[in-house]
């Protein structure tokens, strides 16, 4: 299709998390801009020969819209290559925006996050049976601010399970505010440094020392951090009790007409 990019999720780190039809698009790809040092470089040897590759770490917004919609209005397959999930502080709106202006369309293909490879390195549900039902995506306010009633204390304060991107060198504060927002300070806490990298790290703290722990490991850069019971507790889910039915399946003690016996 003429005046096309596909905005592809790369997933976290391992190159076999790019989903299928990502690769697909790589492998079909005339043009593709990817997220510099934050891609897996081996996922770039699945684009075709004669393939232009492009280092976005390298180029201003204004670069990349431009080299893409000259390519895409040529008829040619553009794909750019985002680490992760794209939807998730992957900044895609604004090369939306700039695509649209020129009369290029976006289709998105979702990734694997962060999200989910640090739960796997944790083993892990952010959700646990018979605990807390919510997950909190959020970041601490650095070069990019965060909206005043997006403050961490409240989040912490309804006990829901936290994700925080963006922060790995603020663990002293994100104890403090955690702490301030009414979680106790013995609340487990975690962090998983490049999940799904060969050199992936990780590590568990008492929230009231996860900035100490931090930076006794040197991670201050490229890790997620997950504060909750989640990262020690898990629970029973009713969905596989004999005593609970759906659709698929009746309860052990219901009678022939769907009743209890």
């Amino acid at each position: 299709m003429k005046g096309l990019v596909w905005i592809v999720g790369a997933g976290p780190g391992d190159p076999d998390l790019i989903t299928v039809k990502g690769l697909r698009l790589l492998s079909e790809a005339h043009l593709v801009v990817y997220a510099g040092s934050l891609i897996n470089r081996e996922l770039l040897h699945r684009c075709p020969e004669g393939c232009e590759v492009l280092d976005s770490s390298k180029m201003t917004l204004a670069e990349q819209v431009r080299v893409m919609a000259d390519r895409a209005l040529k008829g040619l397959n553009v794909v750019r290559l985002h680490t992760g999930d794209p939807s998730l502080y992957g900044a895609i709106g604004e090369q939306i925006r700039e695509l649209k202006a020129l009369g290029v369309e976006c289709r998105i293909v979702p990734g694997v996050s962060s999200l989910q490879g640090a739960a796997a390195a944790l083993g892990i549900e952010y959700t646990v049976p018979g605990g807390t039902q919510t997950l909190v995506c959020t970041r601490l306010p650095g070069r990019t601010p965060v909206p005043s009633k997006e403050d961490l204390r409240v989040y912490a304060s309804t006990g829901a399970t936290l994700a925080l991107f963006l922060s790995s060198d603020m663990g002293d504060e994100i104890s403090r505010l955690c702490m301030e927002g009414g979680l106790p300070g013995d609340t487990p806490a975690a962090w998983v440094y490049r999940a799904t990298w060969p050199d992936q790290r990780v590590g568990t703290a008492k929230l009231r020392e996860l900035g100490q722990r931090m930076k006794a490991e040197h991670v201050n850069r490229q890790a997620l951090i997950i504060v909750g019971r989640c990262v020690e507790e898990s629970g029973t889910s009713l969905l596989y009790d004999p005593r609970f039915s759906h659709m698929y399946r009746k309860a052990h003690d219901e009678g022939p007409e769907g009743g209890m016996g």
